[in-house]
């Protein structure tokens, strides 16, 4: 029987400040709503006694990093450790103190040195963090919270108060084993629709942990976490996009899936659970193109499809690296422009060479251009493979109906997925 007795979590929910606004109700009870959960054994198993839960006035400065240093001290290397965050986030821009941090129930914020001394800043935060010798954690942060009506909420200048930027959660998940789960991005906020028991991100988490989650081997885990969220998030709300940030050699588990039993995982005859990954740079022009031209197309012809980037439809699953959507679909597209090639074709490659073997034939990736490019010509492995071109309007539509038939068509020698990565 799965179990996860060497699962330890700490919960911090901060609504009521001592000088601050006030957050929503939910913030703390989103707290409280995710202990129960994490504790129920038909659940996610973590035993009780391991779990900490910091609320309001108990989430002082002093109170929090004393519990992250209890969770330094009683963690090991083998231990799974979640950490979840729902309060205030501020940042101050300039003097010596500029930096990101924490607002807990006792922070002052009467000026820039007094908001720094009584925060939590971000290094501090990562230094606890770094303490902690579990090979497999999770933080979770749900900030920058809006008002009740699914409305940003104003907040008092003076405060300062602000979402956390990435580079707050990329210093956070340097280590191996980190693994860091934001909200929004740091421009947005995170919302509580109206008439909610939970802020919306908390939603969905919830019902991701409840079951929503599918896992064929009783446990759910990290990158299936982000997955199932940021599509249901943004869905909800355009102007909420999820966050992850990791540096992974597994994709760990948070929780037991109902108690350790074990799921269905839709999968196709041949092992793939898509038809199609799709590969693209997640800004325009090539995510406008990707979404009004090339996903209609492929869903229109019944392939089921999964991309890269974010998603604001439930219906296209998210994946969150290139090489869990090679292993995932049965072909990748992968979509050309002189900012994929930039940004993208060197990492993609390395992907490439460990997870697919081309010179044995095995052709699951797809090029597709959908714009001239300067530099056409495709560097290491990638030149080896035939580009379809959708830049020319007299051949558009022969080209599409070209893509779409490849995607169906079954692998040389029907080789199976490993899927499990």
């Amino acid at each position: 029987m799965l179990e996860m007795i060497n699962a330890h979590a700490l919960l911090i929910g901060i609504a009521e400040y001592r000088n601050i606004p006030s957050l929503p109700s939910t913030v703390s009870g989103d707290a409280i709503a995710i202990r129960d959960l994490l504790v129920d054994p038909q659940h996610c198993g973590y035993p009780s006694e391991n779990v900490t839960v910091l609320l309001d006035g108990d989430a002082t400065r002093e109170a929090v990093l004393g519990a992250l240093s209890d969770l330094a001290a009683r963690a090991d290397a083998g231990s799974s450790v979640l950490v979840y965050v729902s309060s205030h986030g501020a940042r101050l821009v300039a003097g010596r103190e500029a930096a990101e941090y924490l607002v807990v129930f006792d922070t002052e914020v009467t000026g820039n040195l007094e908001l720094a001394r009584s925060a939590i800043s971000g290094t501090e935060f990562t230094e606890a963090l770094r303490a902690i010798p579990a090979s497999k954690a999770l933080v979770v942060f749900d900030c920058c919270h809006s008002g009740g009506i699914g409305q940003p909420k104003d907040l008092s200048p003076g405060a300062r108060l602000s979402g956390l930027p990435d580079t707050y959660f990329e210093a956070l998940a340097r280590g191996r084993g980190r693994a860091i789960l934001s909200s929004s991005r740091d421009t947005e906020s995170s919302y509580v629709m109206p008439n909610a028991t939970n802020s919306l991100f908390t939603e969905h988490l919830l019902a991701g942990l409840r079951g929503g989650i599918s896992s064929e081997d009783g446990l759910i885990r990290v990158f299936d976490l982000f997955e199932y969220l940021q599509p249901r998030v943004t869905r909800d709300q355009p102007r909420q996009h999820p966050v992850f940030k990791a540096e992974l050699e597994e994709n760990f588990p948070v929780a037991l899936y109902a108690g350790g039993q074990k799921g269905v995982v839709s999968k196709g005859d041949d092992g793939f659970r898509y038809d199609a990954y799709i590969s693209y740079v997640d800004q325009g022009p090539d995510s406008d193109w990707v979404w009004s031209k090339l996903l209609p197309r492929l869903e229109g012809a019944g392939l089921k499809v999964s991309v890269s980037g974010s998603s604001g439809d439930p219906g296209v699953p998210i994946v969150v690296n290139a090489e869990r959507g090679i292993q995932q679909a049965r072909r990748t597209v992968l979509v050309l422009s002189e900012a994929y090639m930039a940004d993208h074709v060197a990492d993609f490659e390395n992907v490439l060479a460990q997870s697919i073997g081309v010179q044995e034939g095995q052709y699951r990736v797809i090029p597709v251009l959908f714009a001239p490019m300067e530099s056409a010509q495709l560097p290491g492995r990638l030149s080896m493979l035939t580009s379809l071109d959708l830049t020319r309007p007299a051949r558009v539509e022969r080209e599409f109906d070209r893509l779409v038939e490849t995607v169906r068509s079954p692998l040389p020698g029907a080789q199976t997925s490993a899927g499990g990565f």
